[in-house]
């Protein structure tokens, strides 16, 4: 099972964490996550929880966290709330979900609220690490699913799109549409200010570097809001 990200890391350039939180009821798996850390990362601190409730003690006590990752289903979360949780109090912090389950719609939504990637529990160490290294680089992971061929750059896409403010799809339309600054200023009502900062937080959150590759990238799932 490979990986699917819109855009490629350069591994060499990838620092080391320094501080990661694991999150599972099942200690077999806390260990297991834990030994490929060890193995990859040497120098990270690696915090531990077996619910919600202490993820959150521990990450309010301890700080900076670089990454968490996340069981999908532990006994004090329904669904994705755990993960709603966490980016709601720590939104600076990147979510891994990490979960037996493989559903292209489950992983989907999982992105959509703000995963920074879906590791499946069946991926090689090897896998794995990979995943996370392409996390701490600041791209999102998602695992390349059976019977899900050709359609995983698009949910991709969509969610990332669906991660942006309803004003910042509003900006998106104009520029797919090909408006400049000062005609979406215009247009929306706003400062050019406002339209660049809206701009600006597109590109970070499509994860590209130009308004032409965030236009192409609408494109490729026929964006128009």
């Amino acid at each position: 099972m490979s990986a699917t990200v819109v855009m490629s890391a350069n591994m060499d350039e990838i620092a080391s964490p320094d501080r990661v939180l694991i999150v599972d009821d099942h200690s077999l798996v806390r260990d297991g996550l834990r030994s490929i850390f060890d193995d990859a990362f040497p120098a990270c601190e690696i915090l531990e929880a077996d619910s919600l409730e202490s993820a959150l003690a521990t990450l309010a006590a301890a700080g900076e966290v670089d990454l968490v990752l996340l069981d999908l289903n532990i006994p004090d979360v329904s669904h994705l709330s755990g993960l709603e949780q966490l980016r709601d109090r720590f939104p600076a912090t990147p979510v891994v979900m990490v979960s037996g389950v493989t559903d292209r719609h489950v992983v989907r939504d999982a992105l959509k609220a703000g995963a920074a990637g879906f590791v499946p529990k069946s991926l090689k160490r090897a896998a794995i690490v990979e995943a996370l290294q392409l996390v701490l680089s600041g791209e999102i992971y998602m695992p390349d699913l059976p019977g899900d061929e050709g359609n995983a750059e698009e949910d991709m896409i969509r969610a990332r799109i669906d991660s942006l403010t309803p004003q910042q799809r509003v900006v998106l339309s104009h520029l797919v549409a090909g408006r400049l600054n000062k005609q979406i200023a215009y247009e929306i009502d706003v400062s050019m200010t406002t339209v660049k900062a809206h701009v600006s937080a597109i590109l970070q959150k499509m994860n590209v570097f130009s308004r032409t590759q965030a236009v192409i990238m609408a494109g490729k799932v026929g964006f128009r809001d």
